[in-house]
């Protein structure tokens, strides 16, 4: 059954059961090894040419007019930035040389 839209999700219950506390702690320490990594199994060429394709076609490609748009939009940014930071250097330029006038 399909839940409504808006609708947030319930808590799930964790399949695994909760770690049961110790009857007697060990004297000693326990001996510490490491877990061995699973094993994967290699993936053929066709496989991965085809989960590629798979994926590919998950993707939502924008249309001619958004790239354009988003182009545009880049553009402008570009020229509004590169005026700010111009006019940041035209104003540490002449804030540095008076400083430096001031000190010869």
């Amino acid at each position: 059954m399909a839940r409504p839209t808006g609708a947030r999700p319930k808590a799930q219950k964790s399949k695994t059961p909760a770690p049961r506390p110790a009857a007697a702690a060990p004297l000693a320490a326990p001996a510490v090894v490491a877990p061995e990594a699973p094993v994967k199994k290699r993936t053929s060429l066709s496989q991965f040419f085809r989960e590629v394709r798979a994926e590919f076609r998950k993707v939502t490609w924008p249309s001619r007019k958004e790239t354009w748009i988003t182009s545009v939009m880049v553009l402008i940014m570009v020229v509004v930035v590169s005026l700010f930071l111009s006019l940041v250097d035209l104003i540490l330029r002449f804030g540095i040389s008076g400083i430096l006038r001031l000190g010869s």
